[in-house]
């Protein structure tokens, strides 16, 4: 199902965040999706999300790094 991480491991080097023993990251999918692992957002910005924008019932905002994203950008294909 997880074919290929964008962006470098973010555990390279010992890197680990302190609650979890986690850290964002971004996966593509054998379907062609994307998987984000972050921290969840929904409740804080839900009802902050512009009109032109919704959060279903069965979906999360999930909130990564600025960092995170910047460094999958080489990853990420174009079509």
């Amino acid at each position: 199902m997880f074919k290929k991480r964008l962006g470098p491991d973010p555990h390279a080097n010992g890197g680990m965040t302190g609650g979890a023993k986690g850290c964002p990251d971004i996966w593509e999918l054998d379907n062609g999706s994307f998987a984000i692992i972050g921290q969840r957002g929904t409740a804080e910005l839900r009802d902050s999300l512009p009109s032109t924008a919704s959060c279903g019932m069965d979906e999360e905002i999930v909130i990564i790094p600025r960092r995170t994203l910047l460094l999958a950008k080489q990853d990420i294909p174009d079509a």
